[in-house]
């Protein structure tokens, strides 16, 4: 049976959207980046670890299949995480205004002794966005617990000029690349 190592919303979200049946497993893995730590390496070192921790709370289930996912929103190198507060959240959309970031989305699939993982990279410009945009936007919440500030399922999908990528990588599962890694895990709709 296949368990989706996340709280997230939208993950659950999409993986529902497609008809995957699932569970889910609560983990909590700390989400620092190691000094030196390229993107590419943190954020699928991230989603390794939060698949791995729920296969290792799952030990006595057999056949369980635990997806572990992680998306990271990056400017210049920089992982913007997810904000703190309103005024950290309209910091990252004043950075964000008029300029591309990447969006990395890494997917791990861990059952007993197999682990495969797949990483999608989308390309995202902003449009100039107006210290009135930022300010309504960061009033709204909507950005609150979401990697570089902004949800591109809501209202902050005004703000995009350009994607070049998986739209549902930016929300925070690529749906068609994970759909390939857990075909090959035997687990598919």
């Amino acid at each position: 049976m296949l368990y989706l190592a996340s709280r997230s919303p939208r993950r659950h979200q999409l993986l529902e959207q497609v008809g995957l049946q699932f569970g889910t497993v609560d983990v909590d893995v700390p989400e620092v980046r190691v000094l030196g730590e390229s993107p590419e390496d943190y954020v699928s070192r991230v989603a390794r670890e939060k698949a791995r921790a729920g296969l290792l709370k799952l030990s006595g289930v057999a056949g369980a299949v635990v997806l572990g996912a992680d998306t990271e929103v990056v400017l210049d190198d920089e992982v913007f995480g997810k904000p703190a507060d309103g005024a950290h959240m309209a910091q990252m959309l004043r950075r964000l205004s008029a300029r591309t970031h990447r969006v990395l989305s890494a997917v791990w699939c861990v059952s007993g002794g197999r682990e495969e993982r797949v990483l999608s990279l989308t390309e995202v410009t902003f449009a100039t966005l107006s210290e009135a945009d930022i300010a309504a936007y960061a009033a709204s919440g909507e950005g609150l617990g979401k990697a570089g500030g902004y949800g591109i399922q809501g209202r902050a999908a005004a703000f995009v000029a350009h994607l070049a990528g998986s739209y549902s990588g930016v929300m925070g599962l690529p749906l068609f690349e994970t759909l390939r890694l857990l075909k090959g895990f035997g687990v598919g709709c």
